[in-house]
């Protein structure tokens, strides 16, 4: 897809990425070569208001680790800009952050098919689809129940990924194979620090 330059159209990828893997590398790759966003910004989240946080990494070593899986592609972009944001971390107070900061650029939120599901739990989520729209990414098998219909949501028939950060620390764990799973950068820099060994 030819796109115009300098267009300020950011999609907005939030998450723990503990750890960043090859599935969420692909869906953004899939979403900005298919989309009309110009760049994606993948938003490293210190506290998920749903996930409890005993389980995450240090904050500062995740984005780390994000920044290296998306080293030299220009489409991507690793942000830290809710670690200095009250926390827990809400969508709605980002998007307003962020538009405060970037008058001049469109954001706009990418998110899986089952958190769709439970949007309506999100806080002020009326503002957030009124106001931004929402590229929405297929989940293996996930059967939307309570579907949303709003001129903003957008469905993107990306590939759907069957990697879970989950798995990949309990492999970590239990020393069973991460190959092919996370960039291999991303890998050695865990297996140097012995990141998630003994999470």
């Amino acid at each position: 897809m030819v796109k115009q330059l300098q267009t300020n159209k950011i999609g907005l990828f939030f998450g723990s990425f503990n750890p960043i893997h090859n599935g969420h590398l692909i869906i953004a790759d899939y979403i900005v070569d298919n989309t009309p966003l110009e760049q994606i910004w993948f938003v490293v989240s210190p506290q998920n208001p749903f996930k409890s946080p005993q389980d995450l990494l240090n904050d500062k070593i995740r984005l780390h680790l994000v920044e290296i899986a998306i080293k030299g592609n220009k489409n991507f972009l690793a942000s830290d800009v809710e670690f200095g944001l009250e926390k827990p971390s809400f969508t709605i107070n980002t998007l307003n952050y962020l538009k405060s900061k970037h008058q001049e650029k469109e954001f706009s939120l990418i998110i899986g098919k089952d958190n769709l599901e439970t949007f309506h739990k999100w806080k002020n989520y009326e503002e957030i689809i009124n106001n931004h729209k929402i590229y929405v990414y297929p989940r293996p098998f996930v059967k939307i129940e309570k579907n949303i219909k709003h001129n903003n949501i957008i469905n993107v028939e990306a590939p759907q990924i069957e990697i879970s950060s989950t798995k990949i620390r309990e492999n970590i764990r239990t020393k069973h194979s991460i190959r092919y799973l996370l960039p291999e950068k991303v890998i050695k820099e865990i297996q140097k620090n012995k990141y998630y060994c003994n999470s």
